[in-house]
């Protein structure tokens, strides 16, 4: 199955999200028979990021979006911890700061996009401003629409600079989002994630749905397409995104670069030492 295909929100066309199954899980029926698949991907990620580092030509943004409990957090764990973190930067953006909000919509997220070479992900985005504002009626749709062709602007310029954006939606169903919530309840380890807001945003449900469809079908671009990532099943969510991001970094066409020196003469010179150290071990 191609998953940038069958997932991409296709420029140009309006999305409608009643039309995609969040419980979609493919041709396999459980993790284990996706197990070997999920780990191929993970394994090409490890493979291209070194060369991707090495090349410097390029950087990926991955921006991940999803109601609450949507898998953001469990995405950056299990897809991205194949990576070597040294060359990731995550970035998660929250309700904005008095600084944050003193200054443009933008402004808060533009130094972290990634320098070349490296990995950003954005776990929640520059997309927040166009989602729950617009939900709450805090801005006005003129200024929606503004945003929306801001955020093209931006993501076009760093296109420009050699970034590929890749942007997902990790779709749930508000089924699947309660049973999360009641899961949170009763395991420790997680008891610190429930919010207040997690159940006041539930009755907003449809409206958070056509904000996201508003959003996804203005600004999935081909420089910085959207996919709508059906998330119901975690290790589906997963093998869909590391391939998807596997796929486009192979398709940068990635290559370590030429050695900066004569490596005939490293060679006779790493030759020379041996026997130096060679012949001081017999003195």
């Amino acid at each position: 199955m191609n998953y940038r295909e069958s997932f991409i929100a296709e420029p140009g066309k309006r999305l409608s999200l009643k039309k995609i199954d969040p419980g979609f899980r493919g041709k396999h029926k459980s993790h284990h028979a996706a197990e070997s698949e999920i780990e191929s991907a993970r394994q090409k990620l490890a493979e291209l990021q070194p060369v991707l580092w090495a090349q410097k030509q390029h950087s990926l943004l991955i921006v991940l979006q999803g109601m609450d409990a949507g898998g953001k957090d469990g995405t950056v764990s299990h897809v991205l911890g194949a990576l070597n973190p040294e060359g990731v930067v995550v970035t998660g953006f929250k309700v904005p700061t008095a600084e944050e909000a003193a200054h443009d919509f933008l402004w808060r997220v533009h130094p972290h996009a990634p320098a070349r070479g490296y990995m950003a992900v954005f776990n929640r985005s520059h997309y927040e401003d166009v989602l729950a504002p617009r939900v709450h009626g805090a801005i006005s749709e003129s200024i929606c629409e503004q945003r929306y062709k801001n955020i093209r602007e931006f993501e076009r310029l760093l296109a420009e600079n050699g970034t590929q954006v890749l942007k997902f939606f990790l779709y749930i169903s508000p089924e699947e989002q309660l049973e999360r919530f009641a899961a949170r309840l009763e395991d420790p380890r997680r008891n610190w994630k429930i919010s207040e807001s997690d159940y006041a945003e539930r009755p907003k449900w449809d409206r958070y749905m056509a904000a996201y469809e508003d959003a996804i079908s203005a600004t999935s671009v081909k420089h910085a397409p959207w996919y709508v990532i059906p998330s119901n099943h975690k290790w589906f969510r997963n093998l869909a995104v590391s391939q998807i991001i596997a796929e486009t970094m192979r398709d940068l066409k990635l290559a370590y670069p030429e050695p900066t020196v004569v490596l005939k003469d490293i060679r006779r010179k790493y030759h020379e030492a041996v026997r130096k150290a060679e012949r001081k071990k017999r003195a």
